[in-house]
């Protein structure tokens, strides 16, 4: 492990003998470590060099452990402080913790027990220092991509896309029209090694039957009637990049032989010409059709299936993955009003929430700006701002219902949290308390909440602690 990646502990004592005690501590347990005589010489040191641990001496001259805290917490609030006397009351450890102290420790204290408060306060840290890797991660995935969302679903998409991006495979992308077969592809092009190369995107549903293979193909001057010129067809134009084929099964029967020679030959023949081209180029198909049984019906080519089959990446629908509504919305105001706050009310998230979005992902976003145009100079988009099939989803069933939303500031005065904020707070306690093993006192600290607030979020969230967990967590 190299010194980057080791956590930096900082001993604060009057004591020598004392914080060479701790620095062997630490320095057994693979930190970084620094000492300090005194808290004015512990403030210097943290203004040059940030540390992740910091263990403060409750009393010493000028300036005491609980000054130190304070101060500290303003300039480093994710550095984890823990305080050291042989002065310990009750009262002192209170406001210690109230001051935002991980924990408190008396003199004398064991090697053993040390060296455990030490490790716990280290991996609260890692766990803190993983979450917010990991939420970056997907910020900067969904940024680059527009990829939106934070479920499961979404998170398996952006994987494949990871690990599809550098490669040649076909790849055909299933899902319902308007749930972003194309910001995928463009996904996977843009986001690998041949992002500089062509990408060419071709609308399979939208080509004339009869031109369909000079589009394609390109043609030779004089081939057909209009023909003026020779000209390249989308294949050429995509050589060493990407061609994306939406709406393949679209295509009719007698294209579909001529697309798999293609694909097989690596090589296209203009319309009204005897010589063959090479074409270099990697396929990307979509479909919202089942193409699996189109073939078994006839409909489609069996082996051309197969040539495009070789990795299948399946979008799911937005009524699939509702949770991600929130973020979309929040997406959507900021790409279509940005800069100007707007927020959705409560009552307007929840139709939002229970309408059925047959139409996706686009459907939500035509819906959006349809708002926002609505609205006018309003603040906030209410249910009289959505579209009248929207507006009469606002019933929520026995057992379904969910907290008000809004997708920037909930609604103050309704006293609940936004939907977003609900999913993610929800995964974010749940991956804490797998994380830790059920340890009730360690997931409160990583998640900076009291005990009382741990124990309503449990049973509000249904949170989930395994009987090997809750036998750990039966004595926090």
């Amino acid at each position: 492990m190299t010194e980057d990646f080791r956590i930096r502990f900082l001993i604060v004592d009057d004591q020598q003998s004392i914080r060479k005690l701790c620095m062997t501590i630490g320095a057994s347990l693979g930190f970084v470590c620094a000492e300090a005589e005194s808290a004015e010489d512990a403030l210097v040191y943290l203004e040059a060099s940030a540390a992740d641990i910091v263990l403060v001496d409750l009393k010493m001259a000028n300036m005491g452990g609980l000054e130190v805290l304070g101060t500290l917490k303003k300039m480093l609030p994710r550095t984890e402080v823990a305080i050291m006397t042989g002065y310990g009351s009750v009262e002192t450890a209170v406001q210690a913790m109230r001051l935002g102290a991980y924990d408190y420790i008396t003199k004398p204290f064991r090697v053993e027990e040390m060296k455990l408060v030490l490790q716990r306060m280290a991996e609260k840290v890692r766990l803190v220092a993983e979450n917010q890797f990991l939420l970056e991660q997907v910020r900067t995935q969904m940024e680059l991509n527009g990829i939106v969302g934070s479920s499961a679903r979404i998170q398996d998409v952006l994987r494949m896309v990871a690990r599809l991006k550098d490669t040649r495979t076909p790849v055909l992308i299933t899902g319902e029209s308007g749930t972003g077969k194309e910001l995928v592809a463009r996904a996977i092009h843009f986001g690998g090694v041949y992002a500089k190369r062509p990408f060419v995107a071709v609308d399979c549903g939208s080509l004339v039957p009869t031109l369909i293979e000079s589009e394609l193909f390109g043609y030779e001057k004089g081939a057909f009637t209009g023909a003026v010129r020779t000209k390249a067809g989308l294949f050429q134009h995509a050589d060493g990049g990407t061609i994306f084929l939406d709406e393949i099964g679209e295509l009719p029967m007698e294209m579909q032989a001529k697309l798999l020679r293609v694909l097989q030959e690596k090589e296209v023949r203009p319309v009204g010409s005897n010589q063959k081209v090479r074409v270099d180029v990697r396929v990307l198909a979509a479909t919202n059709r089942d193409l699996e049984a189109a073939y078994k019906a006839g409909t489609f080519r069996k082996d051309l299936y197969f040539r495009l089959n070789v990795v299948t990446l399946h979008l799911a629908a937005l009524r699939e993955r509702k949770s991600d509504i929130p973020t979309l919305v929040r997406w959507f105001l900021g790409r279509i009003a940005p800069n100007r706050g707007l927020q959705v009310s409560n009552a307007a998230m929840n139709c939002l929430l229970n309408y059925e979005w047959p139409g996706n992902v686009r459907e939500l976003e035509n819906c959006i700006e349809r708002a926002v145009a609505l609205g006018g100079d309003a603040m906030v988009i209410d249910v009289d701002d959505l579209p009248p099939s929207i507006q009469g989803a606002a019933t929520i069933g026995p057992g379904a219902r969910v907290p008000a939303i809004s997708a920037g500031v909930s609604n103050a005065a309704e006293g609940e949290p936004s939907m977003d904020l609900v999913a993610m707070e929800r995964a974010t306690i749940q991956r804490v308390f797998d994380q830790v093993g059920g340890d009730k006192t360690l997931a409160r600290q990583i998640l900076g909440i009291s005990r009382a607030t741990l124990y309503r979020k449990i049973k509000l969230y249904n949170i989930r602690i395994g009987q090997q967990a809750a036998a750990v967590s039966s004595t926090s």
